[in-house]
């Protein structure tokens, strides 16, 4: 009888096992293989490159940014611009994977996904060297190469974004690296240990507070609110025990809104947050995305507004975009974009269309409405704002002659109380618009002083072709 038991035991225990293992490669199959078959590091994927050559990548008017070619029966990704696109397009490594939309892409390059099978069933019966899909980006070959010269060796970001799209048309994070396989193993082991980082992509992935740009977003809930009334200025003012000083603690005396967005004073709008109220606050900083996800094709960092009851003090801070307050310039970028386009918000993206070499499109991308973040009326006293602080304030020297320039400058302080430099603006030419965010990393001058200027030379230089 014990016998007995003994062997249900061990049968039941055998059961149970096989159950088990019955139910996790059920599981695998249902949500894990996919994601097993296209990791990064999956060597097989790299073997399969010796048999399908991989897609190329060009900007918008078809300038190669990326391409494969066999070598002694192997495939090598080559990167003709090396740096330039390195945090955009990033790295097919053997060695250290995939990034960036060599990653997110990967199917459409192999010819992985289903469509792409499909549509090339009839190329099985032909002798023809097999090709994953070509991928036409919005990027504009010419603006990101005049946005990476511009930035020159400082460390940040420049995001250029079609306000009335949502095409990115230069994406520049620095420092960057060389994404060519031999360059990159051979450099990857000092660059990991790099205090400067040139793995982040500092347009997306980069958090810093926004400083006056910030004032954007204040004066959006203050115009809707009407709340423009006049505040006496003294150049200084204590709220709930901590001191907010204008720059040089020049006291502007009784201003409005409209001037104080201008000169961008911080004790007008430290005492208009505190107006303004938590829910307030809250309220207008969800609105424009703060703290929310941000569907684009590459990661996008989420910002941090990272408060639960707010008192006068964290109050006044976000009125002048410092505190426990985070951004990617990717999202500042998209306040600019949103004002340009009355206060509607597109869906930002990178992959203009996927096409196979015997034609087939797979995708052709379509501009869509991702969210109305104000009123035109609102978004429309906002471009007076910021076409007075190009006219008369801290941005004049993003002025140009012949253009419609607006803006906001900024200078953010950091925790290790290192100031960087911002811009937020958009230009229109009459038929076209772009809006840009500029941040220079721990620069001892103002955002109206290394931005602007950057922004003015990177608006002519889209003024050309657009």
């Amino acid at each position: 009888m014990k016998y007995n038991k003994k062997i249900i035991h061990v049968l039941c225990l055998v059961c149970a096992m096989f159950l088990s293992l019955i139910s996790y490669l059920v599981y695998f199959e249902l949500f894990l293989s996919e994601d097993t078959i296209k990791n990064s590091y999956n060597r097989r994927l790299f073997e399969r490159e010796n048999e399908i050559l991989r897609g190329d990548i060009t900007d918008i008017n078809g300038v190669v940014l990326a391409k494969s070619e066999f070598q002694d029966g192997r495939q090598k990704r080559v990167y003709p611009f090396s740096n330039l696109y390195a945090h955009v397009i990033g790295y097919n490594s053997k060695t250290y994977g995939k990034s960036q939309l060599e990653l997110r892409y990967n199917d459409y390059l192999l010819g992985l996904d289903s469509l792409s099978a499909v549509a090339s069933i009839t190329d099985i019966f032909k002798n023809e060297e097999k090709k994953g899909a070509d991928l036409r980006l919005t990027i504009d070959h010419n603006l990101q190469k005049k946005a990476y010269n511009l930035m020159g060796n400082n460390n940040g970001a420049l995001v250029a974004i079609d306000p009335q799209t949502g095409a990115v048309l230069a994406l520049v994070s620095k420092p960057d690296f060389n994404p060519n396989e031999d360059v990159l193993v051979n450099s990857w082991p000092d660059m990991a240990d790099s205090e400067s980082a040139p793995f982040l992509a500092r347009a997306t992935m980069g958090l810093y507070p926004p400083g006056s740009t910030y004032k954007t977003i204040i004066s959006a809930y203050a115009l809707e609110n009407n709340m423009d009334e006049e505040i006496e200025d003294k150049g200084s003012i204590n709220i709930g025990g901590k001191v907010f000083s204008n720059s040089n603690k020049k006291s502007y005396g009784k201003i409005g809104l409209k001037k104080a967005f201008s000169v961008s004073s911080n004790v007008y709008f430290a005492i208009l947050a505190e107006k303004i109220g938590e829910e307030g606050i809250k309220e207008i900083s969800k609105n424009f995305l703060i703290g929310e996800e941000i569907p684009f094709d590459l990661k996008v960092e989420k910002s941090r507004f990272n408060y639960g009851k707010m008192e006068a003090v964290d109050l006044a801070s976000v009125g002048i975009g410092q505190g426990k307050l985070m951004v990617t310039p990717f999202q500042m970028a998209l306040v600019a974009a949103s004002v340009a386009n009355d206060g509607i918000l597109m869906r930002p993206y990178l992959l203009e269309s996927a096409t196979l070499k015997n034609g087939f499109t797979l995708y052709n991308a379509r501009p869509t409405v991702l969210k109305t973040v104000m009123d035109k009326a609102v978004a429309g006293k906002l471009c007076d704002l910021m076409r007075d602080v190009i006219q008369n304030g801290t941005g004049k020297s993003a002025k140009i002659a012949g253009l419609d320039v607006y803006g906001k400058t900024g200078t953010a302080e950091n925790e290790q109380k290192k100031d960087h430099a911002w811009f937020i603006g958009f230009c229109d030419n009459g038929s076209k618009k772009i809006a840009v965010c500029v941040i220079l990393e721990y620069n001892k001058k103002s955002g109206g002083e290394v931005c602007a200027p950057i922004a003015r030379e990177f608006f002519k230089e889209w003024d050309k072709y657009y």
